[in-house]
């Protein structure tokens, strides 16, 4: 068994981990007050070939594995959560489009996005929908084609069938800043098969009937864009259905271990960049005329934070290899991964803050916002609860 990575992959976390050095952890603490979306960051990291990096080369992307998004995602998030999920999530979605979409997509939408000249985003969850994806209640409908003149000028709409679009999303990643997005409909509603009936459909931003409002005063991950859509007649294109009619929700399931890896590896950067402050601070920090470092309360949290962070990464590491090659016990590592890594997240960002004392208590320090946008990655892409119920069943052989 291997436990080295390559040189190309430890150039990689150099590369990223400088980029994070100098371009986001000197505007994070900006941009998580205000809760801005990080243009400017996002235009530097288009330059660095960060953006949707697991794009095939011929569609503008590096082709870069699971392991080496989750080296990429770790540092990231080390520097920033906030600014790191707009970076790692400019494309959300894009599995979809290289698994199930057509050429025309593929080659319409993903060379912008890892060009960075757009942004996607992957419309799943409602306000009644969360864990349970099969109570998506957003609709599409198949009509004609509106005439030339209904359509409000909108020449570029090719004739024939439509999807007409209605409903709602919830807690949407890049909603008001994104252009593309793969929205989970339900098409075929009198199919009995609770997970038959939904499809994906992709659906430009700019279309009419569309709304988006932000939403603010988030715990954490405040510059990563949020939001609540709003389809009210949304009409898209019959060629814009991505795969098969109906098989949405099984499209959706087969990223859902790819994705669970990239979370636990945010996990395993939070963590890090948790623990490389508080064993900073803490030997910078003087009680009792010496450092705190010195003492062994002290001491023991930073041997615990470092070594469970450790943990994580390497579970982290063995998900990412099954995803790349995959393995038969891939949900189960996944879901492990994710439920450890984000649990050590949370536990190693709340002792960092301890050791910071009441100075991590305020924005001054990083720690602060760490501990905030630590949670998120215990409930999005399924709650740790979830993940328990996965483990449980891959070991019972139960079945979904």
């Amino acid at each position: 068994m291997e436990f080295q990575l390559t040189d190309e992959q430890k150039q990689l976390r150099e590369e990223v981990r400088k980029f994070a050095d100098e371009e986001i952890r000197p505007v994070a603490t900006e941009y998580d007050v205000e809760e801005a979306y990080p243009h400017e960051v996002m235009d530097k990291a288009a330059d660095m070939g960060l953006l949707a990096p697991h794009v095939p080369v011929e569609y503008g992307g590096i082709g870069y594995s699971s392991l080496e998004n989750a080296i990429l995602t770790e540092e990231l998030f080390a520097a920033d959560p906030g600014i790191g999920l707009c970076i790692s999530s400019a494309g959300f979605g894009a599995e979809a489009l290289m698994e199930f979409g057509t050429e025309d997509q593929k080659e319409r939408v993903l060379p912008e996005v890892t060009a960075g000249d757009a942004v996607m985003g992957s419309a799943i969850s409602e306000p009644q929908a969360g864990s349970d994806v099969t109570s998506v209640a957003t609709r599409a409908e198949k009509r004609e084609a509106r005439s030339a003149s209904e359509r409000s000028g909108s020449a570029a709409e090719k004739d024939g069938d439509e999807w007409v679009i209605n409903g709602s999303k919830m807690w949407i990643t890049n909603g008001t800043v994104a252009d593309y997005f793969v929205v989970v409909c339900e098409t075929d509603p009198e199919i009995d098969d609770r997970y038959s009936g939904y499809s994906q459909i992709l659906v430009e931003g700019d279309r009419d009937g569309l709304t988006r409002d932000k939403i603010t005063g988030k715990l954490g991950i405040r510059a990563s864009d949020t939001a609540e859509l709003r389809f009210d007649d949304v009409r898209v294109p019959e060629e814009n259905l991505i795969g098969q009619r109906g098989m949405g929700f099984l499209q959706l399931m087969q990223f859902f271990d790819e994705t669970r890896t990239a979370v636990a590896a945010q996990g395993v950067g939070i963590a890090r960049g948790a623990a490389e402050r508080a064993l900073e601070y803490a030997e910078d920090r003087e009680q009792f005329d010496r450092p705190i470092s010195d003492f062994q309360a002290i001491k023991h949290k930073l041997a615990e934070m470092y070594t469970n962070t450790e943990a994580a990464r390497w579970l982290t590491y063995r998900s990412a290899w099954a995803v790349d090659n995959e393995a038969g016990d891939l949900t189960a590592l996944a879901s492990m991964a994710k439920e450890f890594a984000s649990r050590t997240a949370v536990e190693v960002a709340d002792e960092a803050v301890q050791v910071h004392g009441g100075a991590g208590f305020v924005n001054d320090h990083d720690v602060e916002r760490l501990y905030r946008d630590a949670k998120i990655t215990q409930i999005y892409e399924g709650t740790t609860e979830i993940q328990k119920n996965i483990v449980a069943r891959e070991l019972l052989d139960e079945g979904m």
